[in-house]
C-alpha cells in the first residue's frame, strides 16, 4: 500500500507555489525592463540611476540644455481634525520636489537623452524626442 494520496489541501499548496513562482517571474521581468530603461548611453559610456552629476559630466560632457523642474510627488502630512478632541488625520498631499533635468543631443536622427537629478544624484534617465 504505497499509493500516493493527494488531498485537496495538497493540490491547493501546489497551485499556490505555481502562482507565487509565476508572480516572481513576472516581477523580475518587469524589474529588468525598468532597470534597462533607467540608463542612457552617451559617448560610448553608460550612466544610470544613482550616478552623481560629476560622473555624468565626466562620461558625457556638458549637456546642451539644463532646466530646473518641479516634480509633484505624494507626501503624507498631518491635518488637524475638524472634530474637537479628535486626533489629527493623516492626509496625502502633492509636494513639489525641485530637480534638475539635463538634455543631451546624441547625434542627428537619435533620441535626445534626458537625465533628471535630485540632490546631485541621477534620479531617472530616459529618451526624449528624436533629434532632427
Amino acid at each position: 500500500m504505497n499509493e500516493r494520496c493527494t488531498s485537496p489541501a495538497g493540490q491547493l499548496g501546489g497551485i499556490v507555489r505555481a502562482c507565487v513562482a509565476a508572480a516572481l517571474l513576472l516581477v523580475s521581468t518587469l524589474h529588468a525592463g525598468h532597470v534597462a530603461a533607467q540608463s542612457l548611453n552617451c559617448g560610448g559610456g553608460f550612466f544610470g540611476v544613482g550616478d552623481s552629476k560629476l560622473a555624468v559630466l565626466q562620461r558625457c560632457g556638458e549637456p546642451m540644455f539644463r532646466q530646473a523642474v518641479c516634480i509633484q510627488r505624494p507626501q503624507m502630512a498631518w491635518a488637524p481634525s475638524y472634530h474637537p478632541g479628535m486626533p489629527p488625520q493623516q492626509v496625502l498631499v502633492q509636494q513639489c520636489v525641485p530637480m534638475e533635468e539635463w538634455t543631451y543631443h546624441r547625434g542627428q536622427g537619435n533620441f535626445m537623452g534626458i537625465a533628471r537629478f535630485h540632490n546631485d544624484t541621477l534620479e531617472s534617465a530616459r529618451d526624449g524626442a528624436r533629434a532632427p
